[in-house]
């Protein structure tokens, strides 16, 4: 009889050992991670491999559940261009005599709002800057007003109410050093990463950073450029005398904003 138990015994423990082990098999896999597309000098490939992902088409009316959205800032008039007066709204415009152009679901946030959009490079803010910033799309180019971080949320397109997008990407101009120029992206409170946008490899000065998250919902983001605010007297590490690695952006790339 004591064998008998003996042998019961074992069998048992083999049989638990068993189930374990197929416990363990079954567990759910990790979410795949998030698709980075980045590049620097000609960004014709990074754009079109981004492009794919955030999706097809590219819509320019509001009520679109699919595709994704562009903006290139070429369109702001002169009251708001060369001047800190650009709305923190243009493009997400809820008036319903608005023009569809401008009901594009993103929208400036935070404490640092306030936007500069130009069309001389930053020059009249310092003289220098005309030889670091050039425009990828001719040509205006826009960054945070005495900051150096921009903070953007999503809406559904044309409306108030709160939405998500699955991607978002960036072109920026003369990122200088790896270190600081950095795209933060979140889920409510919930950061998803921080990631890096590639230093400049041509005399353009260009480079992209564009994230798809597949399981993931982007209410706002965060943009770090460089390491100093655009300002008098302050002058980027490519200028004589320059000490700052200083970063504007350009054209920006992201999925259909959805209600959350």
């Amino acid at each position: 009889m004591t064998s008998l138990k003996l042998i019961a015994a074992a069998l048992t423990v083999l049989i638990l050992a068993g189930c374990d082990k197929d416990y363990d098999d079954d567990k759910t896999p990790p979410p795949p991670p998030p698709t980075v597309v980045n590049g620097s000098g000609d960004l014709t490939n990074a754009i079109a491999q981004f492009r794919t992902l955030v999706g097809d088409p590219l819509n320019g009316t509001p009520g679109q559940t699919a595709g994704r959205r562009e903006i290139n800032w070429d369109g702001g008039t002169p009251q708001i261009t060369n001047n800190a007066n650009f709305p923190l709204d243009f493009f997400n415009a809820t008036d319903a005599a608005a023009p569809n152009g401008r009901k594009r679901g993103l929208v400036y946030v935070g404490a640092n709002a306030g936007l500069r959009l130009d069309s001389t490079s930053f020059a009249e803010i310092e003289p220098t800057y005309a030889d670091n910033f050039k425009p990828f799309s001719v040509k205006k180019l826009i960054t945070s007003a005495n900051s150096n971080i921009t903070e953007i949320e999503f809406r559904v397109a044309g409306t108030n109410t709160p939405a998500s997008v699955k991607g978002f990407g960036a072109v920026f101009s003369d990122v200088d050093l790896d270190a600081y120029t950095t795209i933060q992206f979140y889920d409510g409170a919930k950061s998803l990463g921080v990631f890096k946008v590639p230093v400049r490899s041509d005399a353009n000065g260009h480079s992209f950073l564009g994230v798809h998250f597949p399981n993931d919902k982007v209410t706002r983001i965060k943009i770090t450029t460089g390491n100093a605010a655009l300002a008098p007297g302050v002058k980027d590490i490519s200028s004589v005398g320059g000490t700052k690695d200083l970063v504007v952006f350009d054209d920006f790339f992201y999925s259909e904003p959805l209600a959350l």
